[in-house]
This record gives structure tokens, sequence and C-alpha cells, in this order.
């Protein structure tokens, strides 16, 4: 069974900073794509930053320039790294992993979810 817990998350000022992580167990951490998506209030979860297993990554445009992801195969954790935030980054922010269990079976997994308020 695969475990994503994010951590890092809560209240901020616009134009601040915030660390996100997200450690995971049970999943071949080395060889999953991992990333991150947020959903904020009365609207759909999205895509903000992946990362795949060889390092390449992928930003909304909306974050481009101002967020960074980042993962770390020796403590199977994914980092996102988020300056200059705004009041519309206010959401809760999920971590999910694509990737083969220690089972062999393929899934793609979330976390419980942490949220991020910027206030204005």
């Amino acid at each position: 069974q695969v475990h994503l817990v994010e951590s890092g998350g809560g209240l901020v000022q616009a134009g601040g900073s915030l660390r996100l992580s997200c450690t995971s167990s049970g999943i071949m951490f080395s060889i999953a794509d991992m990333g991150w998506y947020h959903q904020a209030p009365g609207k759909q979860r999205e895509l903000v930053a992946s990362i795949t297993s060889g390092g390449a990554t992928n930003y909304a445009d909306s974050v481009k320039g101002r967020f960074a992801i980042a993962r770390d195969n020796a403590k199977s954790a994914v980092y996102l790294q988020m300056n200059s935030v705004k009041p519309e980054d206010t959401a809760v922010y999920y971590c999910y992993a694509d990737g083969r269990t220690l089972g062999g079976e393929d899934v793609r997994s979330w976390g419980q979810g942490t949220q991020v308020t910027v206030s204005s």
C-alpha cells in the first residue's frame, strides 16, 4: 500500500515563501513520476508541477518562475518551493505519485492534502 504524507502548508502573506514536502512509502520511488495538484474551493483540482523519475519538470503557467519542484530519491520525498505567493495560490495542495508498488502494481496514489492560505 502506498502512503504519501504532505507537510509544510499554512498561512503566509502575499509575496512570501512556503515549502511543501511529501514523503512516500510503499512505492518504488526512484522510478515514480511525482507531482503536486491544488484545489481551491469550488474549483477543479489542477496540476501545479510535476517531476519525472528522470528529473524533467513541468509547471502550470500560473506558477512558472515562482514555484520549483524537486525530489530526493534517497529520502523518497518530493518538494514544492513556493515563492512570491499570491492570494490566488490559496488551495489545498495534494501530492501524487505515478509508479509501481513494491508488489509490482502500477498505481496513481494521492496524499491527504495540505492547506495553503495566502493573505493579501
